[in-house]
């Protein structure tokens, strides 16, 4: 019997929400053929099990366009990050990632192919090493930044940031170009994006957020998901694997 897709997100607690966006873990996903990945604005750490048993470690950069997923891995468990963590957390630029990702030493972390066993196990343990990795201090221009392009859902001029944090919006672009690989605009036009997915899904296939019309929507939703409004929310085959995060609400 074809075994089912199965999938689980936990919320990290308290002290990681500036860093960590959330866990998950996908089962049975060399099940689910056509699987397309659409961008979330979140920097993905990939534990996964290959078919023949062995654990496989990557760091994926963000996605600015759809991509199809292979299959050579059956399970995973992954740490959704927030960009903030790249640079405390990772202590390196990710820009020479973007679209794409690269694989890590199998024992990252210290983890191994046993720390597969329980879902809730991996989260305590990975969530306790992170808080060992927590800086003592940050750059609070940088995490007033992303407070407030995720409170806007994107939906924030570069102008209006540059003034709350006292900070030019040629040094913010800089930034993000030099830390993540893209524009502030483009990262901006992500979390809009995402945050008209949960409409979509509901089936409201018009403009909620500000896009200027109802072209200026659709053109927005193809390029970042490949496909019109109207087939995102019809998601044949359960492929758009992103919905599977409304469904665990």
């Amino acid at each position: 019997m074809k075994n089912t897709l199965h999938f689980q997100f936990i919320e990290p607690d308290q002290s990681l929400v500036d860093f960590v966006y959330g866990f998950s873990s996908l089962q049975h996903f060399s099940n689910q053929y056509g699987a397309v990945v659409i961008p979330n604005g979140k920097v993905d750490l990939i534990f996964s099990k290959t078919n023949d048993n062995q654990l496989r470690v990557a760091l994926l950069g963000l996605e600015t366009k759809p991509k199809n997923v292979n299959h050579e891995f059956s399970n995973f468990y992954s740490v959704s990050f927030n960009p903030l963590a790249v640079e405390y957390l990772f202590n390196h630029s990710i820009a020479d990632i973007i679209n794409t990702g690269k694989i890590l030493p199998s024992n990252f972390w210290d983890f191994h192919i046993d720390d597969f066993n329980n879902f809730e196990t991996f989260c305590h343990k990975i969530a306790k090493h992170i808080n060992q990795l927590l800086p003592s201090k940050i750059d609070e221009r940088k995490r007033n930044l992303f407070q407030l392009i995720s409170a806007s859902n994107g939906e924030i001029s570069i102008n209006e940031l540059s003034e709350k944090l006292f900070w030019s919006q040629r040094q913010i672009n800089r930034y993000f170009s030099q830390q993540f690989g893209l524009s502030l605009k483009a990262y901006c036009k992500i979390l809009r994006f995402q945050a008209s997915l949960p409409h979509i899904k509901n089936g409201e296939l018009y403009p909620q957020l500000n896009f200027t019309d109802q072209s200026h929507f659709i053109k927005e939703i193809k390029q970042l998901s490949g496909v019109s409004p109207k087939e995102l929310h019809k998601n044949k085959n359960d492929r758009f694997l992103q919905f599977l995060f409304y469904d665990s609400k």
